[in-house]
């Protein structure tokens, strides 16, 4: 008995001498395991350690939600549900600055206010909604004698103050992506005959799309086809706004087109 305890005790003391925690400093490589612990460190995915991404969203009603029938932002909350999903998202925090019947004026105007001026300045992604008002304001200028023209003219201004809007955001902050949602035909449902309709938002789409691509570093998201040959109903009872599934398809297309292109970048 006497000679097993002997034996335990020497063990002991060995095994402590082996892995005495002063041993490397003694040994002069402190430096040697600071090194070691900074190159495991870097080594880790950044996924290891979950962020939360800063996203401002304005525009107009698409932004807002109207027809949400949670009123919980519209297509913000399927996307944020989405976003989360991704390993190296803690949280999808979105500010939103949508307000109903905006036009691109009216938004270019607001973006003198502070508080989202601060906000886009933070902001890791930037996503608009606009334009919709725009081309409704040439239709109700115009009903009683409506023209062509007079959507192209309207289209030009609209492309001065969506080039406008773009510089204003770069000037507050020059490196977050910029997703431009496209505007839709609400008109499809009930004059599915007028064709014309669908040129006129595929022009404003295209223009935008033009703009868009000026920046290196903004995306346009197409959603008008949701809207005409889907098969479901997809707009709120005034027939103008997106349900509840219409944002869930527009929410599902932005997120295609982030995991496509823009998350990667977000994830350095």
């Amino acid at each position: 008995m006497h000679h097993k305890f002997t034996l335990l005790y020497f063990l002991i003391i060995l095994l402590l001498g082996a892995c005495n925690p002063f041993d490397n400093l003694q040994k002069g490589n402190f430096h040697n395991v600071r090194k070691t612990g900074l190159e495991i460190k870097e080594a880790l995915p950044v996924s290891f350690f979950p962020r939360e991404l800063a996203i401002v969203a304005a525009g107009d009603s698409l932004t807002q939600g109207v027809g949400d029938s949670r009123k919980s932002g519209g297509y913000i909350r399927y996307l944020e549900e989405s976003l989360e999903k991704e390993t190296f998202i803690r949280k999808a925090s979105f500010e939103n600055f949508g307000v109903r019947g905006n036009r691109s004026d009216q938004l270019l105007k607001r973006l003198e206010n502070k508080t989202l001026q601060s906000s886009i300045k933070e902001a890791d992604l930037i996503i608009l909604t606009i334009g919709g008002n725009d081309l409704m304001e040439v239709i109700k200028a115009n009903f009683s004698n409506l023209r062509l023209d007079h959507f192209q003219i309207g289209q030009k201004v609209f492309a001065e103050q969506l080039q406008d809007i773009f510089s204003t955001l770069r000037h507050s902050n020059p490196n977050a992506p910029i997703v431009l949602v496209g505007l839709y035909n609400p008109f499809f449902t009930w004059f599915a005959d007028v064709a014309e309709m669908n040129q006129i938002v595929d022009a404003w789409n295209g223009e935008s799309k033009s703009i868009v691509e000026q920046d290196g570093n903004a995306y346009f998201v197409d959603i008008h086809d949701l809207f005409l040959s889907n098969g479901e109903i997809l707009l709120y009872t005034d027939y103008f706004h997106p349900n509840d599934r219409g944002y869930q398809l527009i929410a599902d297309r932005i997120y295609e087109l982030l995991d496509e292109q823009v998350l990667d970048s977000l994830n350095d």
